[in-house]
């Protein structure tokens, strides 16, 4: 008994990404929003331009990342600001990428699948498991991250192709990716698909979800949205962030349960 104990407390303290709880969707929902905002906040409210953000949010992306990778244990705080440097330079390098490079919005959304794909692949390839409970290693949160990174850049320029190219408007597309989520949602508690398949599914959809919800906050009425500050909508988002993660502790997964 007390070995055991023992293996769940070092799993425990391996384990660096936090367990998948109704806190943890809802938190993530947040976050994905706050980086549609401040992203746009800083590339157009301060007028810096996309590459230029672009390459802020990367700085702090790379120094929250390479804080987390060092980091023995889970910290919440520390793992959610990751998230959220991931959110913002994907907003940026989205935008830079369909609009200044001309790519276009399903131009982007085709490259970055196919990234996010390969992606997942060459993990599961190396480590023969892209489950997050297996994130427990640097390799492991080294693939996890840089998954993420793609999964978020793509939800941008997913969530602009279906609000602008396919002309469904930041509720109708909003309400595309809800219904799709809700749909993963049954199909984990009915079905027996992969629940690793299924967490992928819902993760990277919650981007775009984000995506055009922050779109829908910030962006003109003329345009579809409610022309709300971008710097008050982040702001705003960000205390939703934190006073999720105060008033509800999440803990971390079990490293190495599948």
């Amino acid at each position: 008994m007390k070995r055991m104990n023992q293996e769940i407390m070092y799993g425990e303290v391996l384990s660096k990404v936090p367990a998948l709880t109704f806190v943890f969707w809802i938190v993530k929902i947040f976050a994905t929003t706050l980086g549609e905002t401040a992203g746009d906040a800083v590339s157009m409210s301060l007028n810096l331009g996309y590459l230029f953000s672009t390459f802020i949010f990367a700085g702090i992306f790379i120094i929250a990342v390479t804080a987390q990778i060092k980091a023995r244990q889970f910290h919440p705080y520390l793992y959610w600001l990751t998230i959220v440097a991931t959110t913002t330079v994907g907003t940026t390098l989205a935008d830079y990428a369909t609009r200044s490079l001309g790519i276009g919005y399903t131009g982007g959304s085709a490259l970055l699948l196919g990234l996010l794909l390969a992606s997942l692949m060459v993990w599961y390839k190396t480590l023969g498991s892209v489950s997050i409970n297996t994130v427990n290693t640097p390799t492991a949160e080294m693939f996890y991250w840089v998954t993420i990174m793609f999964s978020q850049t793509l939800g941008t320029a997913l969530g602009d192709w279906t609000a602008d190219a396919a002309g469904l408007g930041y509720v109708g597309a909003a309400a595309i990716f809800g219904s799709i989520l809700l749909i993963i949602i049954v199909a984990h508690f009915y079905t027996r698909i992969s629940k690793t398949l299924l967490f992928w599914g819902a993760f990277i959809l919650t981007r775009p979800l984000g995506a055009v919800v922050g779109d829908f906050l910030d962006k003109p009425v003329a345009s579809g949205g409610l022309a709300l500050s971008r710097y008050s909508a982040s702001i705003t988002l960000m205390l939703l962030i934190l006073a999720c993660i105060y008033f509800f502790p999440q803990r971390a997964a079990k490293a190495g349960a599948h």
